[in-house]
């Protein structure tokens, strides 16, 4: 836990609140989501450009030394977790019918 501005200690957030974070701000940009919670794996958010069902993607957060981070299921990072804005950017602009 880290203190927040008050000098009490804030809970640490959890990898499933970051991609219901990053959900909210896909489906008021027009995108279908879905989080999927696989036994024996970590949870993910399930994307899909609803005028192109093809275009889909599995969005990952994961902790590192340098914080939360939203990952492509193909291991590249997307953009910090603290970031949500820059991340569904990146995923509207790669889901994007053209």
């Amino acid at each position: 836990m880290t203190p927040d501005d008050t000098g009490t200690a804030a809970p640490s957030r959890t990898r499933i609140e970051y991609l219901e974070e990053l959900g909210d701000e896909l489906t008021r940009r027009g995108f279908r989501v879905r989080l999927t919670l696989p036994r024996g794996q970590s949870p993910s958010l399930h994307v899909m450009n609803p005028d192109a069902s093809a275009l889909t993607e599995n969005i990952l957060a994961e902790q590192g030394a340098d914080g939360w981070w939203y990952w492509w299921s193909w291991a590249e990072r997307i953009a910090a977790a603290a970031d949500v804005a820059a991340a569904a950017d990146r995923v509207a602009l790669v889901l994007a019918a053209r």
